[in-house]
């Protein structure tokens, strides 16, 4: 397992080292050791989330608060995705930066996305099917989001205008400059 680190502290990326064979392949997709000894981060996984999106829909920039906080490691099962941290954190000197990396089947990378951070992934293949393990389990009360279109944030989610798939909730979503006013 290879981990790469970020322009963003904490937030990683994951290549699996592959085995393969006539009969297909076999790869760790994740080792707590490997992980917290290369990163100096402790994690928990305690919920596992997949789903299953159509092009064009961008899912995100989520978040969760206080001590619902989730770390997350996000990853694509089929398809492709251009997937997004933003660090959310206020004392961080990369706070407001964001960091976009394409998951896909098959190039099997992964990003881990530490508390503190917003996430989201837009769809660039027909479909996709993302999992991602969080430290922490979902509160609705604690959840939170910046609006994907962000002007100062200016992400290319690499979908053209008008072919965006965009949920109600995700479409009124504040601005990062909404939070620091907070």
């Amino acid at each position: 397992m290879k981990i790469t680190s970020t322009k963003l502290k904490d937030c990683y990326i994951i290549e699996p080292q592959i085995f393969g064979d006539e009969r297909g392949y076999f790869f760790e997709s994740f080792h707590l050791k490997k992980f917290t000894e290369t990163t100096g981060l402790a994690v928990n996984f305690v919920q596992d989330n997949q789903s299953s999106s159509t092009y064009g829909v961008i899912r995100g920039l989520h978040y969760q608060i206080g001590v619902h906080a989730q770390a997350k490691l996000v990853r694509v099962l089929s398809g492709k995705v251009i997937d997004v941290a933003v660090d959310l954190r206020p004392d961080s000197e990369t706070y407001g930066q964001f960091e976009a990396v394409e998951l896909s089947a098959e190039n099997r990378r992964q990003l881990f996305v530490p508390r503190g951070f917003a996430h989201g992934f837009s769809v660039l293949s027909e479909s996709a099917e993302f999992a991602y393990k969080c430290d922490n389990y979902y509160n609705k009360e604690s959840e939170g989001g910046i609006k994907y279109n962000d002007p100062e944030l200016n992400i290319d989610w690499q979908i053209p205008l008008g072919k965006e798939i965009i949920s109600e909730k995700d479409q009124v979503l504040p601005l990062l400059s909404d939070l620091k006013k907070k």
